[in-house]
């Protein structure tokens, strides 16, 4: 009996549990690189975020959930600035028209510095012809606005408008277009552009195109965002759409008839423009569609055109001759 006591006394007995984890923590700290399941839970954990990483980000649900989430955001608000133009043709225009004139302004200022010595002075005869038409379309289309109609001395033939009114014929021009009514053609057209807002789209499409290489810079390579400011710099040089081009023709078409200028004599305009165009291509057209083209559209909208001439109480077309006519005759 006393035997067994001994042995009792001497075997050896399992701590409490708290000794017992105050033993392993000080074991740990003894040797912090012994592993442990903490050890190995934190192991498998940091591999588990290195595979993560390792990922393309295309295949994360983070892209595809950023994606989704911009590209609802951008087709709603491509959708609200959605708006018909002049002809009823849907377009994309975000520019509110302060900004459109601040971009003119500041193109305006640049051309009047890059031609101020080829000006043509005010009150020549050529500017007084030039501007006293440009006038008498601007009050047929009842726009309102300061505009600035400018002749520059120089045989290109060609003429522009810049965003706010700004219009500028080159002298060279002139001769081709031969009458009035030819310069009216001319000038109708640039006044269709701003009429029609067609600098608003541009630069509304130039915009969405740099959001689209942003966002593409974003998850995809940063130097995209590098050619996306090139391609919208670019974008903005380019001469509008085929699509503005011609709703200009035919705006202009109009305007002109209601300024009761011959609209018939805008056929023979673009014809004496296409053979100046085998001669020398006029700059004028490196900027438009097909002059073959283009006259076949104004001949089946003449009967309109003419529709709205009558509507305006004009006189007969001979009575309005160009004084290029009457000075020969």
């Amino acid at each position: 009996m006393l035997f067994r006591r001994i042995l009792f006394l001497a075997a050896p007995r399992r701590a409490p549990a708290s000794i017992y984890s105050q033993y392993r923590s000080l074991q740990i700290q003894k040797n912090p690189y012994r592993r442990t399941n903490d050890s190995h839970n934190d192991q498998d954990q940091r591999q588990r975020q290195y595979q993560y990483q390792q990922i393309p980000l295309w295949q994360t649900r983070r892209f595809w959930y950023t994606t989704g989430v911009a590209g609802t955001g951008g087709a709603i608000y491509y959708q609200v600035h959605l708006e018909d133009s002049p002809t009823g043709r849907r377009r994309f225009i975000n520019v509110t028209s302060d900004d459109e004139q601040q971009a003119g302004s500041q193109a305006y200022l640049s051309i009047i510095s890059q031609y101020r010595n080829q000006l043509e002075p005010r009150g020549t005869p050529t500017d007084l012809y030039v501007r006293r038409i440009a006038q008498r379309i601007i009050k047929a289309t009842g726009m309102q606005g300061d505009w600035e109609i400018h002749v520059i001395r120089s045989p290109e033939k060609n003429a522009f408008v810049l965003p706010g009114g700004k219009i500028f014929v080159f002298s060279g021009i002139l001769s081709v277009a031969a009458n009035e009514d030819g310069l009216a053609t001319v000038l109708s057209h640039e006044i269709a552009h701003q009429y029609a807002r067609h600098s608003a789209e541009k630069l509304s499409q130039a915009s969405l195109l740099q959001f689209v290489y942003l966002v593409a810079s974003l998850f995809v390579d940063p130097s995209v965002l590098q050619i996306g400011q090139a391609m919208s710099g670019l974008l903005l040089e380019l001469p509008n759409s085929r699509q503005c081009e011609q709703e200009a023709d035919q705006l202009g078409l109009y305007f002109m008839a209601s300024a009761c200028y011959d609209p018939r004599e805008a056929v023979g305009l673009w014809e004496r423009m296409k053979t100046a165009e085998s001669v020398s291509p006029p700059q004028f057209l490196n900027t438009h569609p097909s002059t073959d083209s283009r006259i076949e559209s104004i001949k089946k909208w003449i009967p309109q055109a003419e529709t709205k001439r009558e509507a305006a109480n004009c006189p007969n077309p001979e009575v309005t001759r160009s004084f290029f006519a009457r000075a020969l005759n």
